[in-house]
């Protein structure tokens, strides 16, 4: 999530969740197509009925166009600085299976 919406991060979510529009907000996913490591597309895309039964992993949320792009741009940055390789999925599922496993570690 980029630095403007960290601070607004639940009211954003919680919109998303009750499908409120939100015009300016970009969700950026991974790809439902194997050959694609993310997707971004507006927000209001979500208001669709494809999107109904689709799952969503979403791995950032950004305000406006460039604000994805350049989030992308830094996820991508990461993950090739860490791993040498621009594997995105495996990079992200690999960190978030690391977070619940400490999140049970502190309960």
């Amino acid at each position: 999530m980029n630095e403007n919406l960290k601070k607004k991060e639940a009211k954003i979510k919680k919109k998303l969740s009750a499908n409120k529009l939100q015009p300016s907000i970009y969700v950026i996913a991974f790809s439902q197509s194997p050959q694609n490591q993310l997707d971004f597309f507006p927000s209001l895309l979500l208001k669709q009925r494809i999107y109904e039964d689709t799952p969503l992993f979403v791995v950032g949320l950004a305000d406006g166009y460039d604000s994805a792009l350049e989030l992308i741009r830094q996820i991508t940055e990461e993950v090739f600085t860490a791993t040498q390789s621009v594997d995105i999925r495996h990079y992200i599922l690999q960190k978030h299976k690391e977070s619940i496993k400490e999140n049970r570690r502190c309960q």
